[in-house]
């Protein structure tokens, strides 16, 4: 959502980009919103509009909002997989880039962290 890029942990470069979106951004609500879903407001948006649209997938880290993705039948990619996949094509370095989410308002599962800097240090 466009409201976490502007939170006051998010970095001052992502908050900079966030208040002056490139033009092939598009800032979209859903036309419609599942009440239903048992999620915060921003899973609930995300969601609904990735449905709306019939998204491929949908980027959610948060657990319960990732469980009913799924159970609304949406696959479901998460930043440290996003990452993970990014640093196999050689395209970033995995630990630089969970250090620096650190310092962000990312909430990332510590756990899936430790397990995912072991399964990328390098060799």
């Amino acid at each position: 959502m466009l409201r976490e890029l502007q939170h006051q942990r998010t970095p001052p470069r992502v908050r900079t980009w966030a208040e002056a979106l490139p033009p092939w951004v598009k800032v979209r609500a859903p036309a419609v919103l599942d009440e239903s879903l048992n999620v915060d407001q921003g899973e609930k948006e995300a969601i609904c509009l990735a449905r709306e649209v019939r998204a491929v997938a949908i980027l959610m880290d948060d657990r319960r909002g990732r469980a009913e993705a799924v159970r609304c039948g949406l696959r479901v990619a998460g930043t440290l997989g996003l990452v993970e996949a990014a640093a196999a094509r050689g395209l970033v370095d995995f630990a630089a880039v969970i250090q620096r989410l650190r310092q962000t308002n990312a909430r990332l599962d510590e756990e899936l962290i430790q397990a995912a800097l072991l399964r990328n240090r390098p060799r």
